[in-house]
């Protein structure tokens, strides 16, 4: 925490401007390699027309989104309707702020951390900003004055109230063992062995809340296409509907460097990488750091191509009923384990290893139940039509029924 707040004016704008360029680029080039990705995995070429290998792809889908006209649709909320997309993107933005991409370096004579900011609550922060970036999509939906928009914004609250309970307890144990909220005191506390192998069950569960709080498939319910046309945004286009677009890409990215610094050692190299003198220093960590993010943003991807969606009891049963018990459970045997620590335990590391690998094996297998195509619902039998009690008219070539005959 020492080593911020003292670097100049330029720096600080420029280390902004860095963040910014890096988060617009991760999205077009993520937009660009899903597609691809998708249609390999779907035995088809993906985009490949605009510019080398359809390259330039994302980039052109830009340009056309930002220069279409907007359609307002009549009777919507107006100052609700434009300022929305720009509260679900400007938080997106802010969040990466608080995230440490690599140590100490030298840019140009000055001695700097690659981190715009820090905090001592950080990731509470990040949680934070995160929450209110739902609120553009329900107010989107609710200013839409549409039906399937409002039915969208609606579930995305649900959905983001369950999962960011989950999520916040899967931090709980990151900051028993780290001793801090703060982002870079958490990435030093890694430099030995990673939180992801300590507390395993805590990763699986912030895995499968991250792709519930970020609306993606296979929990994508508040823009099902087979329910809700296009969900929150049905009612926008060109640029607003682009903010929108932005906003997801971008809090893709940052639960994906967040999932890296809570649980992989941020910017610290993997094994067998770390075995040389030099990969933590210098301007090496932040390959390290994307490459990390990267495999995150794969993992989106993959789901996406492979799950298909959930419905919506079986997506909230998920978060009370299955990670938010097991959450709480994991958080009671890793205090109790802190705790034997603190009176003098030697071998708590590996009492923390088997605890954590058995609770994590405990949590798979009880997910097989409630994600497998075992658990449907039993097909209910038609009820028998009863004939109607007031007078209806024949039927052509039929026979008038009694009560019409005796109405007539």
């Amino acid at each position: 925490m020492t080593g911020f707040g003292h670097d100049t004016w330029w720096l600080i704008a420029a280390k902004a401007v860095a963040v910014f360029a890096f988060l617009v680029l991760t999205v077009l080039a993520a937009i660009l390699l899903e597609r691809k990705l998708l249609g390999r995995m779907q035995l088809r070429w993906g985009p490949n027309r605009v510019g080398p290998r359809g390259s330039l792809q994302s980039l052109a889908d830009g340009i056309k989104l930002a220069l279409k006209e907007a359609i307002m649709p009549v009777g919507v909320d107006r100052p609700v309707y434009l300022l929305a997309p720009i509260i679900s993107t400007i938080p997106a933005i802010t969040a990466f702020a608080f995230i440490p991409f690599g140590p100490e370096v030298s840019v140009l004579g000055h001695r700097t951390m690659l981190q715009l900011t820090d905090l001592p609550v950080a990731v509470l922060f990040i949680l934070a900003l995160s929450s209110i970036g739902v609120y553009g999509i329900v107010l989107a939906g609710w200013a839409s004055g549409s039906t399937y928009p409002l039915l969208g914004g609606v579930r995305s609250t649900a959905q983001v109230i369950s999962y960011e309970v989950a999520m916040g307890l899967s931090f709980a144990t990151v900051f028993l063992y780290a001793g801090t909220m703060s982002t870079s005191r958490i990435v030093a506390t890694q430099d030995r062995v990673w939180f992801v192998f300590l507390l395993l069950p805590s990763f699986l569960v912030y895995l499968v809340s991250m792709v519930g709080e970020t609306n993606r498939a296979p929990f994508d319910l508040p823009e099902a296409e087979g329910e809700l046309v296009a969900g929150f945004h049905t009612e926008y286009s060109s640029l607003p509907f682009a903010m929108f677009y932005l906003a997801e890409y971008i809090n893709m990215t940052t639960v994906s460097a967040l999932a890296a610094t809570l649980f992989f050692g941020g910017w610290h190299a993997p094994w067998p990488l770390n075995m040389w003198a030099g990969a933590n220093s210098g301007w090496f960590p932040l390959i390290w750091f994307t490459a990390k993010v990267w495999t995150f943003l794969f993992v989106y991807f993959w789901l996406r191509a492979t799950l298909p969606r959930l419905r919506y009891d079986q997506f909230m049963a998920l978060g009370w009923k299955t990670l938010i018990p097991v959450s709480l459970l994991w958080v009671m045997i890793a205090a109790v384990i802190r705790t034997l620590r603190n009176n003098g335990l030697e071998h708590w590391t590996a009492v923390l290893v088997i605890a954590s690998a058995v609770t994590a094996v405990g949590l798979l297998l009880y997910l097989r139940r409630p994600l497998s195509g075992l658990e449907t619902r039993p097909e209910e039998a038609p009820e028998p039509v009863a004939e109607p009690a007031f007078p209806t008219p024949p039927l052509p070539d039929k026979a008038p029924t009694k009560e019409g005959a005796r109405a007539s």
